[in-house]
């Protein structure tokens, strides 16, 4: 084994499936070695609060595989545009000094394009054995059976990798939170959103913490931040051609409104037009980077979405959430949090019935209820 050894991992192109990595991210990291993120541009924004890029002395988040752990890594963006990638990280491989037979890499997609940008940027690639891709991967790893969730299959993917390296693996399951940490400016973000609609009182100012440093418990606590349900009524795409969009957050925002309670949303830009058909008299916050979102569901006495980005951002960050179904199943891709409550069912959606009643629930129960009528 190398004694200058250097990891590459490519992340998953999707919000959601980002969070779920987050395991698999804390193992590569916990082996002390030298880590290269290869991943959306929007991934870097987002790890920011857990895997500053370009720290060189970083620390895995306490309670999660690798916490305590120092570690030095660098980003390397990829933008779905196949030779720029290729490019770009053999760029990074001459910039660092690195030489393909001292790098190990692993490849958390099962795309043909996520291994090749690897193997043919010189670096010899674990991944599962998909797309007809096993002849780019050094080490082709067979899928488990029958399919875990998707946080345990990349954590089992990463684990088997390690373990072919001569590396420590870590713990044999993935830990029951994400642990993703927001940055103290992402949270300041997240306020200053909440203050521009109204949502925060004088004095409320959360605070201080070093800049660049991830945000603490009393930072996340600390504005004076009047309550609120954050919904999420948009999704992104199709799944096997049906709508992931619940249909009913107008009606859902509409008797909670009824109540006195506030409801609100924070679409990316591109969804801002979709978000406002679907929930037409939410309050509609100005649009935040995803670091910042995920301290903004921090805030939130409850997040409502789909399985979607929105939900496993939520349960990354530990935030009280309800995620509702009717496409997808939980077993495989709902949110990693032991708190989430999960409704409906990849054949059906909830009813408004069925959800209004939990969100009451889960507002009594955190003492936000009666908040709203003060």
């Amino acid at each position: 084994m190398p004694s200058n050894l250097r990891l590459y991992v490519r992340l998953p192109n999707w919000v959601g499936d980002v969070c779920m990595s987050l395991p698999s991210l804390y193992a590569l990291q916990a082996t002390g070695l030298p880590l290269t993120i290869c991943a959306r541009p929007w991934a870097r924004d987002l790890l920011a609060g857990v895997v500053p890029a370009g720290a060189p002395a970083g620390v895995a988040p306490a309670g999660v595989a690798g916490a305590g752990v120092a570690h030095a890594h660098d980003f390397v963006p990829m933008r779905g545009a196949f030779r720029a990638d290729r490019a770009a990280l053999r760029q990074q491989l001459r910039d660092s000094g690195a030489r393909g037979r001292d790098c190990r890499g692993l490849s958390l997609p099962d795309s043909l394009s996520s291994a090749a940008v690897l193997r043919l940027a010189g670096i010899p690639t674990a991944g599962y054995r998909d797309d007809g891709r096993s002849l780019l991967l050094r080490w082709p790893i067979d899928k488990p059976k029958p399919p875990l969730h998707a946080v345990q299959s990349w954590y089992h993917l990463t684990r088997t990798a390690l373990t072919s390296w001569e590396l420590p693996a870590g713990a044999e399951q993935p830990a029951p939170e994400l642990g993703l940490t927001p940055t103290a400016e992402q949270v300041t973000a997240a306020d200053a959103a909440l203050a521009a609609v109204g949502l925060t009182d004088d004095g409320g100012a959360p605070d201080s913490v070093a800049p660049g440093g991830a945000a603490s418990d009393s930072v996340i606590r600390g504005a004076n931040i009047r309550p609120f349900v954050l919904i999420a009524p948009t999704a992104t795409g199709l799944h096997r051609g049906r709508i992931k969009v619940w249909p009913h957050f107008d009606a859902l925002t509409r008797k909670l409104q009824a109540q006195g309670i506030e409801v609100v949303m924070c679409p990316p830009p591109a969804e801002v037009d979709e978000a406002r058909r679907n929930a037409p008299t939410a309050r509609l916050l100005p649009a935040l980077g995803l670091g910042a979102f995920a301290a903004l569901t921090t805030r939130a006495a409850l997040v409502v979405c789909n399985d979607s980005g929105v939900s496993h951002v939520a349960a990354a960050a530990g935030a009280r959430q309800i995620t509702l179904f009717g496409v997808t199943n939980r077993e495989r891709t709902g949110p990693w949090s032991r708190t989430a409550i999960c409704l409906g069912s990849d054949q059906h959606w909830p009813a408004v019935s069925d959800v209004e009643p939990v969100v009451k629930t889960c507002l009594e129960s955190s003492g936000q209820s009666a908040r709203f009528t003060d």
